[in-house]
């Protein structure tokens, strides 16, 4: 297992060392001047060049990203040049309300997706399977941002029982913010949660067809322990494949989700950042959010080791 768990992680390091390049690259090529937007329009050309000096924007781009990635290394991501604070800084204060809405999202999408999906795939062909496929399809059809707009006028604006906008921290109450994120949990966390069910009943389906499963129907075994002891087990690698990409993509997609609501989160932050050019906040933040996603990712892999030891086996 320690083996399996090596490779995983030093297959990471040529792919962490890509990204970095890629991050690095698309800021720095994108048209716009960050000295510019500091200083502001009346800026003489002898002022924004001094300034570019002093953020090093001066320098070759191959000897600005070696900086930058060596600086990176030793957890230092630079300084904003508008919040005037390092980035770490900004990120692990901007952290708290993206977490919070990811892990509510996701708690959302399992306790609806799995159900719902196991439900579907031992009912088959039925009325049930059919509305719960449905369902799923609009869920997969509608953009969280829309979702996110018709659900704040019609729980904010329409029925008035939950905020349409902001953020309370936990210290202030733990109801107060569970109120606040709600709506945009159930935005965020709706689409993923399709997506799961869709791919719970599939492979449930796959498994039940074979023919261990029906010796033991054959032989009287109760479905319940049929579902659950037989069938989701062997059934659970694609789905575990699918929960991982979604608790990765609930980072990435609070994106949008926090401009809406208004939640300072990590993806107002990026936002406000690619407005003002801020370069150490974009690189900074995508190259977390990309660590985050790469990071459940390996926790992934390794969780293939634990639910199917073939996996393990096959890697030494």
């Amino acid at each position: 297992m320690k083996m399996y768990f090596l490779k995983r992680l030093l297959s990471l390091i040529p792919v962490l060392f890509i990204v970095s390049i890629v991050i690095f690259m698309i800021i720095h090529l994108t048209p716009g001047d960050p000295a510019s937007l500091v200083l502001g329009e009346e800026a003489t050309e002898e002022q924004i060049q001094a300034l570019r000096a002093n953020m090093g924007l001066d320098l070759p781009i191959v000897t600005q990203y070696f900086h930058w990635i060596g600086n990176a290394l030793q957890g230092d991501l630079g300084t904003s040049y508008f919040m005037r604070q390092p980035v770490t800084e900004a990120i692990v204060s901007h952290l708290a309300p993206t977490i919070s809405v990811a892990i509510i999202a996701g708690t959302i999408s399992l306790l609806i997706s799995i159900p719902i999906g196991i439900l579907a795939a031992t009912r088959r062909g039925t009325n049930t399977d059919r509305t719960v496929m449905g369902i799923s399809l609009i869920g997969m059809s509608v953009p969280s941002f829309l979702l996110g707009l018709f659900l704040i006028l019609l729980f904010g604006v329409k029925l008035r029982w939950l905020p349409v906008a902001g953020y309370q921290p936990i210290t202030d109450g733990f109801l107060g913010h569970i109120k606040y994120l709600i709506l945009p949990s159930i935005a965020l966390g709706s689409m993923h949660a399709a997506l799961i069910a869709r791919m719970t009943r599939s492979s449930l389906l796959e498994v039940l067809n074979m023919n261990y499963i029906k010796t033991a129907r054959s032989k009287g075994v109760h479905e319940y322990l049929i579902i659950t002891r037989h069938t989701l087990r062997n059934a659970f690698l694609p789905i575990l494949t699918v929960i991982g990409q979604t608790f990765g993509s609930l980072i990435a997609g609070a994106v949008v989700t926090e401009t809406i609501f208004n939640i300072p989160g990590i993806g107002q932050l990026i936002i406000n950042s690619v407005e003002r050019r801020d370069y150490a906040v974009i690189q900074g933040v995508v190259l977390f959010v990309t660590c985050t996603y790469v990071l459940i990712n390996l926790i992934v892999d390794l969780l293939y080791g634990v639910i199917d030891p073939r996996v393990r086996l096959n890697k030494k």
